[in-house]
């Protein structure tokens, strides 16, 4: 990939997997009543932020009327608002909140992706839909040079970014740090509601590990 604008609309148009394809259109069309009014976004995709960051923030995959409607990872539900309070707070992000994409949220030493860019039925993507959108985390890697921190929010980004950086993936937890000759692998469990309203990631741990992620990268 020359770019990084080529590769994004290489992602928007990407239709290799049909089940994900049918849902993300579905769920565009058939919206939940409190998002009746919008359009939404319903294609794949990509990722973003400042294309000379040290930080590589790797999720899961857009959710079904956050990411997918609003057309930007992380915006327009409860992970975005946690994931953008953070990054706020530690210098990352220029406003506390991820509403839409027009909203005027700049990153600073931070890119955001995904294992998976289009949103899964029940968040499960197949092994397959991961091993086909694999290639798309392999041209951001290409493009993003200055990456030598990836923070991986849940099991899934963590598996997806040791096969980018060709390593053994270790036991999965919160806030563990991998340290490698190539690259710093920081973990964290994903900022979903049913990690985050059980009590399973606080918002204290939230915020230790992104002060960590500050000072490695």
């Amino acid at each position: 990939m020359k770019s990084i604008e080529s590769l994004n609309k290489k992602i928007a148009n990407c239709k290799k997997c049909p089940r994900l394809a049918v849902y993300i259109r579905d769920v565009a069309k058939n919206k939940v009543r409190r998002f009746k009014d919008e359009k939404y976004y319903g294609k794949p995709l990509s990722g973003f932020g400042d294309i000379n960051a040290r930080l590589l923030i790797v999720g899961l995959a857009p959710a079904a009327h956050g990411g997918n409607r609003t057309g930007r990872m992380f915006t327009g539900d409860s992970s975005g608002d946690w994931l953008a309070k953070v990054m706020h707070k530690h210098g990352f992000a220029s406003i506390p909140t991820s509403q839409a994409k027009n909203d005027g949220l700049v990153l600073n030493n931070a890119y955001i992706t995904a294992a998976v860019r289009c949103a899964p039925p029940q968040n499960k993507p197949t092994r397959e839909e991961m091993d086909v959108c694999f290639e798309y985390l392999e041209q951001e890697k290409e493009i993003l040079k200055n990456v030598t921190t990836v923070l991986c929010l849940g099991k899934i980004a963590y598996d997806a970014t040791c096969k980018l950086f060709s390593v053994k993936p270790e036991k999965f937890g919160h806030s563990k740090l991998f340290e490698y000759d190539t690259i710093k692998i920081l973990t964290s469990y994903h900022p979903s509601k049913q990690n985050t309203q059980t009590g399973r990631l606080t918002w204290k741990q939230w915020s230790a590990v992104f002060l960590k992620a500050k000072k490695l990268a």
